[in-house]
């Protein structure tokens, strides 16, 4: 597939760990317009996330949920900001661990560690429903959470099943600071200079289209998003945008819900037309 996306102009919503997504596109010869959707913080109140790196270094948990990779670089970054790091790594390598899809599990290799079991989609429902197979009575369950989400539902599952939870949210979202960039975007939309737009979180098309209403402009996005070309990464993300009225144009094959997958499909999609920048030059 070397070199199937040059000439093409693919926007990508940038959260967490697109930086990956963008570079695996670079390198199919694509022209990616990054468009960063929020910026991330450390969690202002750092003792309490320091409160709970030591608790689990003294009395390490029993079972390790990880909700997202950021949030366990995000406590790695604090455990070596007190001199915990190897103390921590060694912690963490003791209880059961749990990841919500593949994030989780690339950040646990960085640090020389594997999860026991990961959810097929990465939702809080997949893992709810990967702990329920799981005899969680007695135990101590570690439960690193993101921001800006109810986590109410998955807490109260897990402790349905006799478990005691401690949580931690290691970090914070500032939505305000990337509103320009979104805005910017939608416009690169309307002008037609994007090919396609890939999507591989449903929180960012939600994020979309709630900077368009605010400022104005939802009606110049859908009429943006109705000639350009929609990639969907897998079936979370295509059932927010049929919630929200719109269509998934590009998905992967086989069902394989990865970046990689995504891809393929992009270039296969966009391969039986020229460039849009190339037909108006």
């Amino acid at each position: 597939m070397a070199e199937r996306l040059t000439g093409y102009r693919i926007l990508i919503l940038e959260t967490r760990e697109e930086a990956q997504f963008s570079r695996l596109l670079a390198e199919q010869g694509a022209d990616v317009l990054q468009c960063p959707m929020f910026t991330i913080h450390d969690a202002p109140d750092s003792a309490r996330i320091e409160a709970w790196i030591r608790r689990f270094i003294e009395r390490p948990c029993d079972d390790l949920v990880l909700m997202t990779g950021e949030g366990l670089r995000r406590l790695m970054k604090a455990a070596r900001r007190i001199d915990l790091e190897r103390a921590f790594v060694a912690a963490l390598e003791k209880p059961r661990k749990y990841a919500r899809g593949p994030k989780p599990g690339r950040a646990l290799r960085e640090i020389g560690l594997e999860p026991q079991e990961t959810t097929e989609k990465p939702t809080s429902e997949g893992i709810v429903e990967m702990l329920s197979r799981v005899d969680l009575r007695g135990h101590r369950v570690g439960l690193q959470l993101y921001p800006d989400r109810d986590h109410s539902a998955l807490i109260g599952a897990i402790s349905a099943q006799g478990a005691e939870i401690d949580a931690v949210t290691p970090y914070v979202y500032d939505a305000e600071a990337a509103d320009a960039n979104i805005v910017t975007a939608i416009d690169e939309m309307v002008r037609g200079r994007i090919d396609a737009i890939a999507l591989t979180s449903s929180g960012q098309i939600r994020r979309l289209i709630e900077v368009a209403r605010a400022n104005r402009c939802e009606d110049r996005l859908r009429e943006a998003l109705a000639q350009t070309p929609i990639a969907s990464v897998g079936p979370v993300v295509s059932d927010e945008l049929k919630s929200l009225g719109l269509r998934t144009d590009i998905y992967p094959a086989n069902d394989a819900y990865f970046m990689k997958p995504l891809i393929s499909a992009i270039a296969a999609a966009l391969g039986k037309q020229a460039p849009r920048t190339a037909a108006k030059t």
